[in-house]
């Protein structure tokens, strides 16, 4: 028998989900849906994501409910909405190419590093730290900023170079955790 999909697990799954759909917004001709509304649908979609990120990690606590899969499912959905909003963002001519280039290398690289980590048993030195905290705060409020472009993309990039800030920081960060299990 099937075992039944736990509710944060579900909402993860939303979360990938969501990415396609967010991207084609953005896809279709003007002529069916003009740019501001683009623009609205697209930070829609992309706050609920965030909205499923936040909610997904609370209730597999408060339900206990956590879950190695989950651990492991749930930064992908982050990654995947993140890196697939600085795409679209990048192509709007809305945000720093070069920013999303740090933020997505870098998230590829410290995913891979706590890939790397827990397969040595060591997971608990690349923990999700406060400096990640801020460096995710700061991705989202950019990102929502810049996808809604109405009189907010100066403000949305001052956050998303904040992000790179943190991001590259937060690098820094979780390498100095890991380096003395380096060969």
């Amino acid at each position: 028998m099937a075992k039944k999909m736990s509710l944060p697990i579900m909402l993860t799954w939303t979360r990938i989900i969501l990415v396609p759909f967010f991207v084609s917004v953005y896809y279709l001709p003007d002529a069916l849906l003009s740019m501001p509304s683009k623009n609205f649908i697209g930070a829609l979609i992309f706050s609920l994501a965030a909205l499923t990120d936040y909610f997904d990690g609370y209730l597999a606590r408060k339900l206990k409910q956590e879950s190695s899969f989950g651990a492991f499912l749930d930064p992908v959905a982050d990654k995947a909405i993140v890196a697939a909003s600085l795409v679209v963002l990048v192509n709007l001519g809305r945000t720093f190419i070069f920013a999303a280039i740090i933020i997505i290398v870098r998230e590829i690289a410290i995913s891979a590093l706590r890939e790397w980590m827990a397969q040595i048993g060591k997971m608990q030195n690349t923990a999700v730290a406060y400096i990640g905290k801020l460096k995710t705060a700061c991705q989202l409020i950019a990102i929502g900023l810049l996808l809604l472009d109405y009189h907010t993309n100066f403000i949305g990039n001052i956050f998303m170079l904040l992000a790179v800030i943190f991001t590259v920081i937060s690098m820094f960060y979780y390498l100095d955790q890991a380096k003395k299990h380096f060969n």
